[in-house]
């Protein structure tokens, strides 16, 4: 996949309404436009089902990578996760074609490089180079497409180990690198993690810093990730992040990796914080 025709958006949180108008204005640009989802495709808006046959029936032309959100689906869907509320999830799991569903966002990714972008959910360590990256997700693919994925779901959930270490084996390692791609906010130099805090830049907590903002091994490419509506549109040389709040009643962000054009539509609030 190159970067001519393919446009990076941000959080769709199941609303598909917004997600189809976004798509229509950029093909009326572009019609030969790529889709790439930042992760989170369904849960809190009310069309999870109709974002995951849209993207599913947009064949080659979409993908995602897997955000903490739509892992949270497949927990629930096999038995492992209770979820505040499945209102929003239910349909997907009593649709007739769930499996469908379930086994295309299985084998979704959680980290993709294009030329020189790293799109990831959430974010990356300072001491994680764009190949380990790449390499530790692949770790944890391998397991979600395999026969073990149930096993491993059971286990995925904590947020232990909360620090990052080549010498982590076995699951714990994997859920550490689940947290890292679809969790992190904010850690430290070496690589400690913290999950609670939410809220922007503002509300750091003490003794953390976001994982942006600390010398990373990943400076020499631009990370693109969505996760974080708190921070609006933020848009760096070697930073993208593009979850602009659309379930809050933000909007729904693309952007074309070749020239960073913007495309925005309004987006409800099916969501009140």
């Amino acid at each position: 996949m190159m970067t001519d025709h393919t446009y990076i958006v941000g959080d769709v949180q199941g609303c598909c309404d917004q997600l189809e108008k976004l798509h229509a204005l950029i093909l009326k640009q572009d019609p030969d436009a790529h889709l790439l989802i930042a992760g989170d495709l369904v849960n809190r808006g009310p069309q999870s089902l109709s974002t995951l046959r849209k993207l599913i029936a947009m064949g080659n032309r979409a993908n995602s990578v897997l955000g903490n959100h739509d892992l949270s689906l497949l927990g629930v869907a096999y038995g492992i996760h209770r979820p505040r509320n499945d209102a929003y999830l239910r349909p997907i799991l009593d649709a007739p074609d769930r499996d469908q569903l379930l086994t295309w966002l299985r084998h979704r990714p959680l980290a993709i490089q294009i030329d020189q972008h790293l799109i990831v959910h959430a974010g990356v360590l300072p001491s994680w180079s764009v190949q380990q990256t790449l390499d530790y997700a692949h770790e944890v693919e391998l397991m979600l497409q395999g026969p073990d994925y149930v096993d491993f779901l059971r286990v995925m959930y904590g947020n232990q180990p909360n620090v990052w270490s080549t010498q982590l084996k076995g699951m714990d390692r994997l859920r550490c690198i689940v947290n890292v791609l679809t969790r992190l906010r904010f850690c430290t130099a070496n690589d400690e993690m913290e999950f609670d805090s939410k809220e922007g830049l503002n509300k750091t907590p003490p003794g953390f810093t976001p994982w942006f903002n600390l010398p990373r091994l990943t400076d020499s490419s631009t990370v693109v990730f969505g996760h974080w509506s708190a921070l609006g549109l933020l848009i760096k040389p070697n930073l993208i992040g593009l979850d602009t709040g659309c379930v809050w009643g933000g909007k729904l962000t693309a952007l074309r990796l070749s020239d960073r054009k913007i495309v925005q539509v309004d987006c409800p609030k099916h969501q009140i914080l």
